[in-house]
């Protein structure tokens, strides 16, 4: 014999999943977050910067942090949806000024190359947020 529940309380919790959900869309958020793993922590064993090197590790930390947000995302990406558009922020907040630092020439190529990776990125999860049906 099962067990009594009143009715409505479970409403929701196991609804199955009826909308198409592109299969590229995990993919690219897992493969960003491992890119993001590889690169970032090494820079915690690189030379700080001599001014304001609180600036310079909180920025990988978090950065890094939010590799872990693109992994969850890429566990149930229609459940995550609403993370996406914060997840093309955080690459928006690195890619647009590194590559406006770089046309002011303040800056050097290899910035230039990871601040297009970030925005291409960007545009990748803006793309998947468009094609992830809502949950």
């Amino acid at each position: 014999m099962g067990r009594w529940q009143p009715e409505g309380l479970t409403e929701g919790f196991s609804r199955p999943r009826t909308a198409y959900m592109p299969n590229w869309i995990p993919r690219f958020f897992r493969a960003a977050a491992i890119y993001g793993l590889l690169v970032l922590p090494p820079a915690y064993f690189q030379p700080w910067p001599a001014e304001h090197p609180e600036a310079f590790l909180g920025f990988i930390g978090i950065a890094t942090t939010f590799q872990l947000v693109f992994w969850m995302i890429a566990s149930d990406p229609s459940r995550y949806r609403a993370l996406m558009p914060i997840a093309v922020l955080e690459k928006l907040s690195f890619g647009a000024p590194g590559l406006l630092l770089f046309a002011q020439g303040r800056v050097g190529t290899v910035i230039a190359v990871f601040a297009t990776i970030d925005l291409l990125l960007g545009l990748g999860f803006l793309l998947a947020w468009k094609a992830t049906p809502r949950d």
